[in-house]
């Protein structure tokens, strides 16, 4: 697979923009289903010119879900669930970071 395979979106959330900041230097994407913790650290070294650590891999799994229903004459229900997926937590050297991430 090829490095923009590899990683399909990084992950803004609260939490992630805590670790980036004030932790050593985590960065976290979601990744495809396939990839391994050495793929994916190539993939970060190549696309964003950095030196990877480690990388630490969670297998997020999907979660149940209401269907409504779609008009008011029907009173029939369901459930659902979202999509499981692959997240990606890496781990830059000391001094490195991601300028897209940064605003730089």
């Amino acid at each position: 697979m090829k490095a923009d395979q590899i990683i399909i979106e990084p992950i803004l959330t609260e939490k992630s923009n805590i670790m980036r900041e004030e932790e050593c230097k985590k960065y976290v994407f979601k990744v495809d289903k396939r990839a391994n913790k050495i793929q994916v650290m190539r993939a970060v070294g190549e696309l964003f010119s950095v030196k990877p650590v480690s990388c630490n891999i969670v297998n997020v799994s999907g979660k149940r879900k209401a269907i409504l229903p779609v008009s008011a004459s029907t009173y029939r229900r369901g459930y659902g669930r979202t999509a499981s997926w692959k997240k990606a937590i890496v781990t830059l050297a000391s001094g490195e970071k991601i300028d897209k991430f940064e605003g730089a």
